[in-house]
């Protein structure tokens, strides 16, 4: 199902229905989440589905997003050598997976930007933008190296070696750790993005944008921290 949800987003990206498209990455994202929390409940784990997982989500994480990203900049800009450059996040999210894959370190953290919180941060601007062209972001978006620096930002942080901590659900996690007193402060920031977001009237995309935008800072700002 993610697999499936990750090429109609594809499908709907090349008719530039970003609105659609983003639905079915969200699609996609649940289905990779049930399917991951399922087999922890379960302890059903397998090499088949551990390789399957990371095909479909570089379909619906990696090359969806790069497609709705170069897609979104055609349509502003024009084809230009510049709007090629968003396609880039494809194969860094190639990358990313391929190292999750056989990096130890990853158990219960993550080491370097998450696939589907990249692909979030993309769907999301895109679907933004696409629905109030008189935004500030559209704004942004019209100058030529907004969107291609973003992209080239994102690529890196998908193979960088920062810290990231895991939103995934685990009985291990005890009150008072730092990964449970990260995800309770993260917890806090969604709520006042939340809270913002309809203060302003502002499209509820904002805040899935906001929230991943918000996640990478916090993590940035940790690994910092304690580097320190």
């Amino acid at each position: 199902m993610n697999l499936l949800c990750g090429v109609l987003g594809v499908i709907f990206t090349m008719n530039s229905r970003f609105d659609i498209a983003f639905y079915m990455m969200l699609a996609a994202a649940v289905c990779d989440f049930c399917d991951g929390l399922s087999a922890r409940i379960l302890n059903a784990y397998s090499e088949l589905g551990k390789e399957l997982d990371s095909l479909a989500d570089m379909v619906s994480f990696g090359v969806l997003p790069a497609l709705m990203t170069y897609k979104l900049m055609n349509g502003i800009h024009g084809d230009t050598i510049l709007c090629y450059t968003p396609l880039l996040i494809a194969v860094f999210s190639a990358l990313r997976l391929a190292k999750f894959n056989i990096d130890e370190r990853q158990s219960d953290n993550f080491i370097g930007l998450a696939t589907p919180a990249c692909a979030m941060i993309c769907g999301s601007f895109a679907y933004y933008i696409s629905n109030d062209p008189t935004s500030v972001l559209y704004n942004w978006a019209s100058t030529r190296f907004f969107i291609p620096a973003g992209s080239l930002v994102l690529c890196l942080l998908l193979v960088s070696e920062i810290p990231m901590f895991s939103m995934k659900f685990k009985k291990n996690v005890k009150a008072g750790t730092p990964i449970h007193k990260q995800r309770i402060g993260f917890a806090g920031v969604i709520t006042v993005i939340c809270v913002l977001t309809v203060l302003l009237g502002l499209n509820w995309s904002f805040i899935v944008m906001l929230t991943f935008v918000s996640y990478i800072i916090m993590n940035i700002g940790i690994a910092m921290l304690f580097r320190k």
